[in-house]
C-alpha cells in the first residue's frame, strides 16, 4: 500500500471516529476505577523459579521476582505487593515449567520456557535479547565465574536423538560453544564449577533408569569425563531426581526411589554417593541449597510426612566431598515451608509454620530469630516460599518471606506480619459466568407456593404477607431522609458496596469463575470484582488441568453448575460456595462438551459424550430442541429427542461435514440472551428492510490447509441446510480464526490476503473482519417468500418455487490494524440499544469496543454516501480500519492474556456489563448508545433543585403583584 494510499485511508477513518458518538469512543478517565475492576496478576509462583533480587548494583532494595505457573514472568515491589513489571513468555495459559535465573550482582534475568531462552532487564523487564532454537530447554543456569570477567549462561536443550549443552554470552547473547551428545538419554540439569560444567541425565529406558553425568571443560566445551551413577532401575522417572546444585555453593545430585526411604547423594565430579535414611511415612522430600557461590556449601532436607514435617541440615567437605549432617530441626505437625537466604558466607534457613516465622542459621540449630503469628490469624497452608533475611545487629535479624498457599495465594510475612497478599489463584481462569444475587430463599419459596396455588389462595396469601411486611414500614420510611438527602447532593450512587444485594440498575451482579487448578471463585461485580468466596472443587493430578466443558447459572434457583471433561460436575449456591451436589470424575462417561436445553423440567447442562454421543435420559428431561454436537473433528450432527421405552433417546436427523481437505477451525452460536427490539431497519428513503431472524442457526468455520482458503457456513441446526456460504483465500491458518454470530448479522476475524482496488495485481495480508448482514430479501418493503406468515419450518421450508427461502446476505471486508481474538457482543436487555463488537487486543494488552456502525456492510464502496444513507448513519467505505485508543474499553489498563469475553445486560437497557477472563481478570460496563437512561456523575440536582425552589418563590412573590395590578386596571377610568 502505498503511503499516499494509506495517509487516505488513515483520514477517512478518523473522520468516521469522529462523527461517532462520545460514549464509544472510550472510557473517559473520572470513570476508571469507577466503573471497571481489574485483578493485575501473575499467576501462582513456581518454587524453582521465585527468588529476591537486586536489580541495581550498589542498591539495597530488592525486586521479588518470578516465573509462574501460566508462562508469565514479572517483578513485584516487596513493600506493598504491586506489580513492577511483567511479560507473557507463553501464548497460551500453560501448565508450569521453566526457568528464571538471576546473576549476583548483575541488572539482567535469564529466562527460558519452550524452546526459547531470553534475557531481561531485571529493573524495566525490557528484553535484552533472545535465542530460540528446535530443542526443548531442560535448564538454564548462570556461570558466575568465567575467563573474560563477565557471566554467561548455560542452556540445556532436549532435542529427537541428542542432548545439546550451549554456552551463551550473558550480555550479547550469542553462543559461545555448543556440545552436541548423540544419545537417548533425558538431560535433567546442568550445573558448573570453576572449571568443569556437569551435565545430569537419566540413562536407561523407561521406568528402568540410572543417572549419568558428562563433564564438560568450561572453555571449550569439550567432553572430559562420564561418570555413571547408581545401577539400573535406582530411578524411574525424573520426579526422583530431587535435587541438582547450581554451582559448587551446592556440589551435589540427590535422588530417592518410589519408597522414600532412602536420599542418595552424589558429590559432583565423584563416583560414589553417600545414603541417608528419611524419616518413615515420607511422602515428598524438598533440598534446599544457597545459589551464590561464596555461600557455604551447606543445605537443608525438607521431609513431609503424612503427619507433620521436619527438616535435616548438611554440610560438604569440598576438600574430600565427604558430607555430614550438622543437626536437625524437629519434626512438626501440619504444614511448613523452608527457604533460603545467603549474605556472603553465611546461609540463613527460614521456616514458616502454621504458628510462627523462625530463622536460623546454617551452622548452628539455635534460632536467630522467631515471630508468632497475631490470635486470629488464619491458617496459611503454606506449600513454598523465598526469603530475605537481613542483619539489623549484632544479635537482631528481621526477615521477609513471600509463600504460597494452598489456596493459591501469595503473601508475603514480615517478622510474623502478614504485610500482603495477592489472590494469584484467580488467574489461569478456563470458565465464567454471570449470575444474579439471589433473593432471600423464604420469599423465593412463599412466591413459588404462590405460584403452584389457585387464584383465591394466592390472592389471600400475598393480601397476609404484605400486611406482614408493614414490621418494615417504620424503617423504610426513616430511611427516605436519608436516600432523599444522598439522591440531591450526589452520594447516592452506583458504586461498588460491600452489601450483596441487588441494585436497582441491575449492576450488581455476580461473576462465579472456575479456574485451571480445580478452583471456583464468587466475585461481586459490584464491588470492584471483590471475592466473596472461593473454594476447591476438583482435584487436579500434577502436571494436569481442570478442563471445565460448560458453567451454568441458573439465578431462579441460585445454583451454578460446572461440568468438566472426566465427567465430573458440582453445582454450588452462586452467592456463597456452598456445595448443593458434587459428583467426582470417573463415575460417569467423560465428556466433549456440555450444551444448555430446554426440557419440561427446566433449563439444564445435557453432557455430551466421547464423539459426540448423547445419553438416554428421563423424559422430563428430554431437551425440546435439536441437539447439535461435534461427532468427530470434522463432523457436525444434529440430535432430536424421543420418546422409547419410557426414556428419551437421542435420534441423528442430519449431519455436516465440510468438503474433503477442509478442518472445523471455529463454530459460533449466538449468545442465550439475544433479544431483537426490531424486525426490520428503516432506511433514509423510510422503507424497510426486513431482518432475517432466524434463532436457529450457527455459523462453522473451517479451512483447507493445503490452499491456504477459509471457508464460512451458515448452518439452520434445525435441517441442517447450508444457508450461506463464502470462501477467502491467502489465509493464515496457523493464526486465530474466531467468530461471533448474533441477531441478523455474524462476523470472522482471521489474518490473511487481500487485493486493493486500485491495484489488481498487488496483494497484501493483514488482519481482516469480515461481517454478514442477514436479510429476508434483497429488496426493501419485501418480506420474502415466507410474506407475513407468524410461523415457518426449516423441514418443510417455502417453495421459491426453485427452492427454500435462503436470506439475503451483505457482506464487507475490513483491515484492522492488529490482530483481536476473543470476539463478543454487547447485550443489553431489550436490544433496542445498537450492538458493539467486544474483541481482545492481544499486542496491546487492551479490550476494545468497535461501534457496529464503523463496521456497516451496506457502507457505499467508490462514492459518497447520498443523503438518505447519511440519515441512516452510514459513511463511505474505507478497507481500512484503524483500532483506535478511543474505543478502548480497558482504557490505559494492561490486561494480560484474555482468554474469553462474557456480557451480561444490566436492568438499564442503556448499560452493557462485560467481563474477561484469562490471567488476568477485568470487568466494566459500557453504554453502546451512551447513557440515554441514567443521569450522569456531572449533573448538578442541586442546582436543578436550587433554580425550581427559586422559580417557585418567584412565582409567589410575583402572584399578589399581579392580582393587585389586575385589580387597579378593572378600575382604573376608561380613557
Amino acid at each position: 500500500m502505498s503511503g499516499k494510499m494509506y495517509l487516505s485511508f488513515q483520514a477517512l477513518s478518523l473522520s468516521v471516529l469522529l462523527a461517532l458518538p462520545a460514549s464509544v469512543r472510550a472510557v473517559f478517565q473520572d470513570e476508571v476505577g469507577h466503573i471497571d475492576y481489574h485483578h493485575e496478576l501473575l499467576g501462582v509462583p513456581q518454587r524453582e523459579t521465585t527468588f529476591f533480587h537486586r536489580p541495581r548494583t550498589g542498591e539495597k532494595a530488592s525486586l521479588l521476582y518470578t516465573l509462574s505457573d501460566l508462562g508469565v514472568l514479572g517483578a513485584v515491589n516487596p513493600s506493598n505487593g504491586a506489580i513492577v513489571w511483567r511479560q507473557l513468555l507463553a501464548g497460551n495459559i500453560t501448565d508450569g515449567g521453566g526457568f528464571l535465573r538471576a546473576p549476583e550482582h548483575e541488572t539482567w534475568l535469564v529466562g527460558a520456557h519452550g524452546s526459547s531462552v531470553s534475557s531481561w532487564d531485571a529493573l524495566t523487564g525490557r528484553n535484552v535479547w533472545f535465542l530460540n532454537s528446535n530443542g526443548m530447554v531442560k535448564d538454564v543456569e548462570v556461570m558466575e565465574m568465567t575467563e573474560r570477567g563477565g557471566k554467561d549462561v548455560l542452556a540445556l536443550y532436549q532435542e529427537p536423538g541428542a542432548t545439546i549443552t550451549r554456552r551463551i554470552h550473558g550480555t550479547e547473547g550469542h553462543v559461545v560453544w555448543e556440545h552436541k551428545d548423540v544419545n537417548k538419554d533425558i538431560p535433567l540439569q546442568v550445573s558448573t564449577s570453576l572449571d568443569k560444567i556437569f551435565v545430569v541425565s537419566l540413562h536407561g529406558s523407561l521406568l528402568s533408569y540410572s543417572l549419568k553425568v558428562i563433564v564438560l571443560d568450561t572453555l571449550t566445551g569439550k567432553k572430559l569425563d562420564e561418570i555413571p551413577l547408581g545401577t539400573k532401575n535406582e530411578v524411574q522417572k525424573p520426579e526422583d531426581v530431587m535435587f541438582v546444585g547450581a554451582n559448587s555453593a551446592a556440589p551435589i545430585v540427590a535422588w530417592t526411589d518410589n519408597t522414600m526411604a532412602q536420599l542418595q547423594v552424589n558429590v559432583l565430579g565423584r563416583k560414589t554417593k553417600q545414603e541417608f535414611a528419611l524419616p518413615a511415612d515420607t511422602t515428598e522430600v524438598e533440598i534446599h541449597a544457597p545459589h551464590t557461590i561464596q555461600s557455604s556449601p551447606h543445605f537443608l532436607v525438607h521431609s513431609r510426612t503424612k503427619s507433620g514435617n521436619k527438616a535435616d541440615v548438611f554440610h560438604i567437605d569440598l576438600k574430600n566431598s565427604a558430607i555430614t549432617k550438622a543437626y536437625e530441626l524437629p519434626m512438626l505437625e501440619g504444614s511448613s515451608a523452608f527457604s533460603t537466604s545467603s549474605t556472603g558466607a553465611n546461609v540463613y534457613f527460614t521456616r514458616v509454620t502454621d504458628n510462627e516465622v523462625t530463622i536460623t542459621s546454617s551452622t548452628s540449630h539455635g534460632f536467630l530469630g522467631r515471630w508468632s503469628f497475631k490470635p486470629g490469624t488464619k491458617k496459611l497452608n503454606t506449600l513454598h516460599g523465598v526469603s530475605e533475611v537481613i542483619k539489623k545487629a549484632e544479635d537482631s535479624y528481621a526477615v521477609r518471606a513471600a509463600v504460597v498457599t494452598d489456596s493459591d495465594d501469595w503473601i508475603q510475612i514480615v517478622n510474623g506480619e502478614v504485610s500482603w497478599k495477592r489472590l494469584e489463584g484467580l488467574s489461569g481462569a478456563v470458565a465464567a459466568t454471570w449470575a444474579e444475587i439471589p433473593e432471600s430463599e423464604e420469599l423465593a419459596r412463599t412466591l413459588e407456593a404462590e405460584a403452584h396455588s389457585n387464584p383465591w389462595s394466592a390472592y389471600v396469601h400475598r393480601v397476609n404477607r404484605h400486611i406482614n411486611d408493614l414490621q418494615y414500614l417504620p424503617a423504610y420510611l426513616q430511611s427516605i431522609p436519608k436516600r432523599l438527602i444522598s439522591s440531591i447532593v450526589g452520594s447516592e450512587s452506583t458504586g461498588p458496596t460491600d452489601e450483596i444485594k441487588r441494585d436497582s440498575f441491575g449492576f450488581n451482579k455476580l461473576v462465579v469463575l472456575a479456574t485451571k487448578r480445580g478452583k471456583l471463585y464468587g466475585l461481586n461485580a459490584g464491588n470492584h470484582g471483590q471475592v466473596i468466596w472461593s473454594r476447591k472443587a476438583n482435584e487436579t493430578p500434577s502436571g494436569r488441568h481442570w478442563d471445565v466443558k460448560a458453567i451454568h447459572a441458573d439465578n431462579i434457583k441460585g445454583f451454578v453448575t460446572v461440568r468438566g471433561s472426566e465427567g465430573e460436575f458440582i453445582i454450588v449456591k452462586s452467592d456463597t460456595g456452598k456445595t448443593v451436589e458434587s459428583m467426582p470424575s470417573s463415575l460417569f462417561p467423560p465428556v466433549n462438551d456440555a450444551v444448555m436445553v430446554d426440557s419440561d423440567a427446566g433449563p439444564w447442562l445435557l453432557p455430551i459424550e466421547r464423539d459426540g454421543k448423547l445419553g438416554d435420559v428421563q423424559l422430563a428431561w428430554a431437551p425440546k430442541q435439536t441437539v447439535v454436537t461435534r461427532t468427530g473433528e470434522n463432523e457436525i450432527q444434529g440430535f432430536r429427542y424421543v420418546e422409547k421405552e419410557g426414556l428419551a433417546s437421542a435420534v441423528p436427523v442430519w449431519n455436516f461435514s465440510p468438503p474433503a481437505g477442509q478442518h472445523i477451525v471455529n463454530i459460533a452460536t449466538r449468545p442465550q440472551h439475544d433479544p431483537v427490539a426490531s424486525i426490520g431497519r428503516v432506511l433514509g428513503d423510510r422503507t424497510v428492510k426486513y431482518k432475517y431472524l432466524n434463532p436457529n442457526t450457527i455459523v462453522v468455520a473451517a479451512i483447507d490447509d493445503k490452499t491456504s482458503t477459509l471457508y464460512t457456513y451458515l448452518l439452520d441446526t434445525v435441517s441442517g441446510e447450508i444457508l450461506a456460504s463464502s470462501c477467502y483465500e491467502g489465509v493464515d491458518p496457523n493464526k486465530d480464526i474466531t467468530c461471533t454470530l448474533t441477531e441478523n448479522w455474524f462476523l470472522c476475524a482471521f489474518y490473511g490476503q487481500y487485493q486493493l482496488r486500485e491495484s489488481q495485481d498487488q496483494k497484501l495480508k493483514g488482519y481482516q473482519v469480515v461481517i454478514s448482514d442477514l436479510y429476508e430479501s434483497e429488496l426493501a418493503n419485501d418480506r420474502g417468500p415466507l410474506g407475513d406468515a407468524v410461523n415457518f419450518s426449516s423441514l418443510d421450508p417455502v417453495d421459491m418455487p426453485t427452492g427454500p427461502a435462503f436470506p439475503s446476505v451483505v457482506s464487507k471486508t475490513f483491515i484492522l490494524s492488529g490482530p483481536i481474538t476473543s470476539l463478543a457482543v454487547t447485550q443489553t436487555r431489550q436490544g433496542i440499544a445498537i450492538r458493539q463488537l467486544l474483541a481482545y487486543m492481544p499486542e496491546s494488552h487492551s479490550i476494545i469496543a468497535i461501534p457496529r456502525i464503523l463496521l456497516e456492510p451496506r457502507r457505499p464502496v467508490g462514492r459518497d454516501p447520498t443523503p438518505a444513507e447519511l440519515e441512516e448513519g452510514l459513511s463511505r467505505y474505507v478497507p481500512a480500519i484503524e483500532l483506535d485508543p478511543r474505543m478502548t474499553v480497558s482504557h490505559t489498563r494492561d490486561v494480560l492474556g484474555v482468554r474469553e469475553i462474557i456480557a451480561a445486560p444490566a436492568i438499564l437497557e442503556s448499560t452493557c456489563l462485560v467481563f474477561a477472563y484469562g490471567v488476568d481478570v477485568f470487568g466494566s460496563r459500557i453504554a453502546p448508545s451512551q447513557a440515554f437512561d441514567i443521569l450522569g456523575k456531572g449533573f448538578n440536582k442541586v442546582t436543578l433543585l436550587g433554580t425550581v425552589a427559586a422559580l417557585f418563590l418567584g412565582v409567589l412573590g410575583l402572584g399578589p403583584m399581579v392580582r393587585k395590578k389586575q385589580i387597579n386596571m378593572r378600575w382604573q377610568a376608561p380613557m
